[in-house]
């Protein structure tokens, strides 16, 4: 019986962890710049809390897409579990800030789940789609 690799991505670790902890950061980079972009246009268009509240929504979606996406492309198998997990420590990591900045778990609100669900969500698609 011929034995299968443990991944595609070489050695002897089946998980890249180094790997993911850099597309994690280039999540965060995104997330940074486009969250700049935003406050410029808030300042320029006066844009309301709506649009704002909606505008952050994507941010999130769009940085955890892109950290699955790239994740998919380089680790071959198990694309949309990577995804998925960079997703979630995505969240992980805003929620700790979150906590640490708010000191409160109440700060959190109604959108946790929410919020959760969408950096989840984008990073499985951008793992199945890379």
């Amino acid at each position: 019986m011929e034995r299968m690799p443990a991944n595609r991505t070489g050695g002897d670790n089946p998980v890249p962890v180094f790997f993911l902890l850099k597309c994690l950061l280039f999540s965060y980079i995104l997330t940074a710049a486009l969250l700049l972009l935003l406050a410029f246009l808030l300042y320029k268009l006066g844009l309301s809390e709506g649009i704002v509240s909606i505008a952050i929504s994507a941010i999130y979606v769009i940085a955890t897409f892109m950290a699955g996406f790239i994740a998919g492309k380089k680790l071959q198998t198990r694309k949309f579990l990577w995804g998925m997990l960079l997703g979630a420590a995505y969240f992980v990591v805003l929620a700790v800030i979150s906590l640490l900045v708010n000191q409160s778990v109440g700060e959190l609100g109604n959108s946790f789940l929410t919020t959760l669900t969408l950096c989840a969500a984008g990073g499985t698609l951008g793992g199945m789609l890379g």
